[in-house]
């Protein structure tokens, strides 16, 4: 977060420069802290952009439950998204 930014804020700023999206803030779906950092998870609507990888990245893409699972992830982030029920659910009607 930069210096006077809420979170709202920071998630519209970092969500545009890391993936190239416009979104709109929802939801707090959780919070963590890991080390010195504390990190807030929010539910957004995207309004807009195109999907691209921030220059910290080197990918950026949709995932389904499945294709999360099989990424190198840090270690017990699926804990704990599973655990805010925040992971990716297949569209309805549809397989993942």
């Amino acid at each position: 977060m930069e210096p006077g930014e809420d979170d709202a804020a920071a998630l519209v700023r970092e969500m545009r420069e890391e993936t190239g999206l416009d979104v709109a803030p929802g939801r707090l779906i959780g919070r963590i802290t890991r080390g010195p950092y504390t990190i807030a998870d929010y539910a957004c609507t995207v309004l807009g952009g195109d999907l691209r990888a921030g220059d910290d990245a080197l990918d950026v893409r949709w995932c389904s439950g499945a294709d999360l699972a099989a990424l190198p992830l840090v270690d017990g982030l699926l804990d704990v998204l599973a655990g805010w029920d925040a992971l990716p659910r297949p569209a309805r009607g549809g397989t993942c």
